[in-house]
């Protein structure tokens, strides 16, 4: 019902407080929604949840013709922006190409040897995935291969049952199996709109998770830096600085020298492009050129039989077929899912983060779920092809995006480099020490560890930090996984919080003004005598009607033990502003239902204000009386609602209004 005529508010409190407001109003009819079927809303429900972005709102309105063209243009995204590439953009990918290939080959070979597996692995896994990403994948900028963390997870939890020193060629197998898996699930997530499974991997959970994976890695290098010959296989920080320790007598002072040497002369460059990024040239060479000239060293004063442990021949050629190899079968194929399911959606959650950074520097999008297909397909055809778990790794996307790469032409331009690479220069890495290697790991994850991030969500967010230090502390004193595992387990605990325990505040008049605001927050808002005014700040649903019973149960007693004391009016009316109240269940209509039965027995009157569509309908529905649809129990503003039923009261001869 529309009311034409305007209501007059005039709040007065105690003896002692003036009336605060006198506002004309127009009172505004609550409109039902409109009528929907089942299958509407399940459609709609169906719609928002798996296609968000509507994928296929570019087709309608075209002609056949120009369907196939987008449809073929949206799975191979190389075909948007392949027919326009120029010269000019060729030549800007070559440089950025070429440079990110001087920091992918050492990397490779230093986070194969992370993740317990050859040296050449890590050389095949930046040769054929970058070809398929380029096709694929929609970021301009994601420059793929080997990262450091997933190598780590790969060769941790794969080392738990099989060792790669006593079986190394089932723990290839068992690797290349894993990457199949990784694939897969990341390419099923896509492909079924799930994407927002890997939101529970919180920014606070990531950056401590990074941090706490970005020391463990760092201490693992202590073998190669200190010329440890038996040290643990544990990745814990107490067994392993215990290995450090218990071997002293091992520790080789030319590998510590050099190892220093070439640390320091890494991370100085790290610090130079830093702050002069017109310099990112310098270190994205550093590591290249710390193989080139430590290999050279090894060379010429034979350090291999100084102490010095160098990687040995690596085999020549490119990579051979490995699908023969893959294990769908046997006592591991638990261990090789499990190991696949983490490194999957670890490695996912990094790529599509750092092409989403990079995408909004240049202003452009990255489809999630496009990116999950690429990623996913990537890594199964990789698996065939004798490469291990790969994605965008951000210290390489950030080279990339900083030498001026245009389009993914610059992935094809790295892949092409480590393919002659493997086809004509293995030889020369025969000498390279593996100390070197140790250096450029240590030097790529020390950029993991974001001290600026972690305080800022010290500000922000007290339990994210929390969290934050759960992951990180985790990481370091019982796994890698299990780290993961508790953050993420107490962030999903902190949204069942939220949603078992809404917030809920108590509404007063800000003087003046037809506005009502939290009264803890807005301290000079002003209680309106004989109203009780409650914001509820969620969907009310079975997991938090109960509480919010008890809870609206404890406002009123507090309401009148209060009026008690200042013998002010009673309550008349209990105004809910449900604005915030995007959904209900079942639970929350009887939760409605209870609750007006006990403010009748108490003599006042429950109203609902600005009642959603859902709610409002699913209301309706279960009111076979009318009583929460009538029009003194329902209105749009808290304004509205007070200035009428303050009317009402005063027209009532037998009621002292104050």
């Amino acid at each position: 019902m529309f009311f034409d005529s305007h209501s007059t508010m005039e709040y007065s409190g105690s003896s002692n407080t003036q009336s605060c407001l006198d506002i004309a109003m127009e009172v505004h009819r609550v409109v039902p929604p409109p009528h929907e079927s089942t299958v509407q809303k399940l459609k709609t429900t169906l719609k928002e949840t798996f296609f968000p972005d509507d994928p296929l709102r570019q087709f309608k309105g075209q002609p056949a013709k120009k369907k196939w063209i987008l449809a073929a243009q949206y799975v191979f995204p190389i075909l948007q922006w392949g027919p326009n590439y120029s010269f000019k953009l060729f030549k800007s990918d070559v440089v950025s190409g070429l440079t990110i290939a001087s920091l992918a080959i050492p990397q490779g070979i230093s986070y194969a040897k992370l993740a317990n597996l050859p040296p050449i692995v890590g050389l095949y896994s930046s040769f054929v995935p970058p070809l398929v990403y380029a096709v694929l994948g929609s970021s301009r900028d994601l420059a793929v291969g080997p990262v450091s963390i997933a190598s780590l997870i790969l060769g941790s939890m794969l080392r738990q049952e099989v060792s790669p020193v006593n079986d190394p060629l089932l723990f290839l197998q068992l690797a290349f199996t894993t990457t199949f898996f990784a694939g897969f699930f990341q390419a099923s997530l896509g492909f079924l709109r799930l994407g927002f499974i890997i939101d529970f991997l919180s920014k606070a959970t990531l950056i401590g998770f990074m941090a706490g994976a970005a020391i463990i890695v760092s201490l693992q290098q202590l073998k190669a830096l200190l010329g440890i010959t038996h040290f643990t296989n544990q990745m814990g920080l107490v067994p392993v600085l215990s290995s450090v320790f218990r071997n002293t007598k091992e520790w080789s002072w030319q590998t510590i020298l050099m190892g220093f040497c070439f640390l320091v002369f890494l991370l100085v460059t790290r610090h130079v492009s830093i702050k002069k990024p017109k310099l990112f040239w310098v270190s994205a060479c550093a590591p290249l050129v710390s193989v080139i000239l430590s290999t050279l060293l090894v060379f010429a004063f034979k350090a291999q039989h100084h102490g010095i442990s160098i990687i040995g021949k690596l085999q020549e050629g490119l990579n051979p077929p490995s699908w023969n190899m893959l294990q769908f079968h046997g006592s591991h194929l638990g261990l090789s899912i499990k190991t696949g399911l983490v490194t999957g959606i670890i490695s996912l959650t990094e790529g599509i983060a750092v092409g989403r950074t990079f995408a909004a520097l240049k202003n452009y999008k990255v489809d999630g779920n496009k990116e999950m297909m690429a990623i996913g397909l990537m890594n199964m055809v990789g698996s065939s092809t004798s490469c291990y778990v790969t994605t965008g790794a951000f210290s390489r996307s950030a080279v990339n995006h900083n030498a001026g790469a245009k389009t993914a032409v610059s992935n094809i331009v790295m892949s092409v480099t480590v393919m002659v690479t493997l086809l004509f220069l293995m030889p020369l890495f025969q000498y390279t020490p593996n100390v070197v290697l140790g250096a450029i790991i240590v030097t790529a994850v020390v950029g993991l560890i974001d001290i600026p991030a972690a305080c800022q969500i010290w500000k922000i967010d007290k339990f994210d930090f929390v969290v934050m230090l759960c992951a990180f502390f985790g990481v370091i004193f019982i796994s890698v996984q299990g780290g993961l595992a508790i953050a993420v387990g107490i962030s999903i605990f902190k949204i069942l919080l939220q949603i078992t325990r809404p917030k809920t505040v108590m509404l007063g008049n800000i003087p003046g003004t037809d506005i009502f605001r939290d009264l803890h927050h807005y301290t000079e808002s002003m209680k309106i005598p004989g109203f009780l005014i409650l914001s509820i700040e969620a969907p009310i649903n079975f997991a938090n009607s109960t509480y919010l019973n008890e809870r609206v149960l404890r406002w009123i007693e507090e309401f009148e033990s209060e009026d008690q004391k200042k013998q002010s009016s009673c309550l008349r009316f209990m105004i809910f502003e449900m604005s915030a109240v995007s959904g209900i269940d079942t639970s929350g209509v009887s939760f409605f239902t209870e609750l007006k039965k006990t403010v009748e027995k108490k003599g006042a009157e429950l109203v609902l204000v600005n009642p959603l569509g859902e709610v409002m309908e699913k209301l309706q529905k279960s009111d076979e009386t009318g009583e929460f649809m009538r029009p003194d129990c329902l209105f749009l503003t808290v304004g509205e609602a007070v200035a009428t039923l303050s009317a009402t009261v005063k027209l009532q001869p037998s009621i002292d209004v104050v």
